[in-house]
């Protein structure tokens, strides 16, 4: 398997430039509280985010997840912008694997992530 550069990417749109840039990114030791960390409470983000996990028939395996990130209190023109540009952006990103939608944070806990790998 080719050797991880981040463990996670954080996105924003600049609305003025209409363009997409990279806000933060993970060290390849970092781990999923890093990255829920890293999600502003009340502004939509995109994410991509490299979830290790072990099958039932314990295989170190690996999925690369595209969250889109909205929450309920960020504002509208901000859900509508990440929501239009969402797919363009998406096709842009290699190798994504499962795509999450969340509002909240219950919607892209480790749970989720879990039943949502396999």
């Amino acid at each position: 398997m080719a050797k991880r550069t981040y463990r996670f990417i954080v996105f924003k749109i600049e609305e003025k430039q209409k363009q997409v840039i990279v806000e933060k990114v993970g060290e390849p030791g970092q781990g999923y509280e890093d990255f829920a960390a890293s999600l502003p409470a009340d502004e939509c983000r995109y994410a991509v985010f490299d979830f290790d996990f072990v099958t039932a028939e314990n295989c170190q395996k690996s999925r690369i997840f595209f969250i889109a990130w909205s929450p309920d209190t960020s504002k509208v023109r901000s859900k509508m912008i990440y929501a239009s540009s969402k797919d363009r952006f998406k096709r842009e990103l290699d190798g994504i694997q499962v795509e999450l939608q969340a509002t909240d944070p219950t919607e892209m806990g480790l749970d989720v992530f879990k039943s949502r790998a396999n």
